[in-house]
């Protein structure tokens, strides 16, 4: 099967030139002990409330978040959720999010700003990759492909951000260990 062509060398600098493009904001931390200081560099950058709904997933629920007002539900109206991301697709700049007991949907799809953790050992090359890493697992009642943050342009083709889900998309790429 011909696959189409990355546009960089690494799978890294793929995924990041690609979710960029598509209005994706990045920001790379050394290990998973950095994201409480990163979503809250971000949260102040945005000028919100250090407030946010954190998904509840052991990898996020173990982290040291003083300092930070963090529940694993949303609230009405709070703006900010975290999640984590199975993987990314360096072709397109996506996540992959899986629906679970730890891994409530609604976080990915209610907060005006959707701020995502992704080990940078997680990217695949292509969706097809993906394909084959669910082939191997049990399959999920949802998979969500994100790929940056929500606009239309259905209004009187004015284009409007937001309008189906998150009108802002930041990627948390952690570093690899390995």
């Amino acid at each position: 099967t011909s696959r189409p062509r990355l546009v960089a060398e690494g799978l890294l600098d793929a995924f990041i030139l690609k979710a960029e493009a598509i209005g994706t904001t990045i920001d790379r931390v050394g290990g998973m002990e950095a994201v409480p200081d990163a979503v809250r560099r971000y949260l102040s950058g945005h000028g919100l409330s250090l407030s946010l709904a954190v998904e509840p997933t052991p990898a996020l629920t173990a982290l040291d978040w003083t300092g930070l007002d963090t529940g694993t539900t949303l609230a009405p109206d709070q703006p900010a959720a975290l999640g984590k991301a199975l993987w990314g697709i360096a072709e397109s700049g996506s996540m992959i999010v899986h629906s679970g007991a730890n891994t409530p949907i609604l976080l990915s799809f209610l907060p005006l700003h959707h701020i995502v953790v992704l080990q940078e050992s997680d990217i695949l090359s292509h969706l097809e990759d993906y394909a084959a890493q669910l082939a191997e697992r049990p399959h999920p009642r949802n998979a969500i492909l994100i790929t940056g943050p929500s606009g239309t342009t259905d209004i009187e083709g004015s284009y409007v951000r937001g309008a189906h889900g998150p009108g802002f998309l930041h990627v948390i790429l952690v570093a690899s260990t390995d």
